[in-house]
């Protein structure tokens, strides 16, 4: 079991950032990675069975039988799990999964997610959290390096919002926006600069001399500023010198495809 935990109200947050909070499909994303850990079969599959009449009724809220099916299963899940936990005599009943199940289908996701944490692990949570709120495949993978790297879900969610513009440009710059804005170095004129490369039409030989150069490797920067100097590009050999990453596409763009 491991040690990590965040109270409900942190796990919340990612329902408070999202543009358009999907309850069903995070109550999917969690039952996905809950329903496997309660130990008894027999409970198991009873939460399952709660876990689709809830999904049914989530998937089509309007319906009044749907809302009082889901409600009456939840109820005779929780009497269940209550009853196994008075009867039990073991120090652990089991049932922890289980009363997980219990909060996330009465509606309180980020109680469950509070719950099974210390039993799954964060990382898996974060995945299924962030999942469920439909992001572009950059923004969750985004999201997801934040996140383990500390950052709140809040702050998490925006950014992948921000970043998920760049989908479209090539994954080398995507690998270097994803790993600026983990460190907290991405700012407007880096992503100036980025753009500029991704514009450029780079050459995969270029790009990864693109690359270097954005990481100011100091020797590649000497060669290519000599190099612009000897073409006669003396003030671009100056910028590049002094860090300027608008330098690099144009760099970048001298070596032959």
């Amino acid at each position: 079991m491991t040690q990590t935990s965040h109270p409900a109200s942190w796990w919340a947050q990612f329902g408070q950032a999202a543009e358009k909070f999907d309850r069903a499909s995070m109550t999917e994303a969690l039952l996905d990675e809950i329903l496997p850990r309660i130990p008894s079969l027999l409970l198991r599959r009873e939460a399952e069975l709660a876990g689709d009449v809830v999904l049914r009724h989530l998937n089509r809220p309007a319906s009044p039988e749907l809302a009082e099916r889901a409600e009456d299963a939840t109820t005779r899940l929780i009497e269940t799990v209550g009853r196994l936990t008075e009867r039990s005599t073991a120090v652990n009943p089991g049932t922890v999964e289980a009363y997980a199940v219990c909060h996330l289908l009465d509606g309180d996701w980020a109680e469950a997610a509070a719950d099974i944490e210390p039993y799954s692990g964060t990382a898996p949570l974060f995945k299924a959290v962030v999942a469920a709120l439909r992001l572009e495949p950059f923004g969750t993978d985004v999201a997801v390096r934040l996140l383990k790297a500390g950052h709140s879900p809040a702050a998490a969610i925006r950014s992948s919002r921000a970043v998920g513009r760049y989908r479209w440009w090539p994954s080398w710059l995507l690998t270097i926006v994803t790993e600026r804005l983990v460190a907290g170095t991405l700012d407007v004129t880096t992503v100036t600069a980025l753009q500029s490369c991704a514009y450029a039409g780079l050459s995969p030989t270029q790009a990864r001399m693109a690359r270097r150069l954005i990481a100011a490797e100091p020797q590649l920067v000497e060669a290519t500023a000599s190099r612009l100097e000897g073409l006669g590009e003396h003030p671009a050999a100056r910028r590049l010198r002094d860090g300027d990453l608008d330098t690099i596409a144009f760099a970048a763009r001298l070596i032959p495809v």
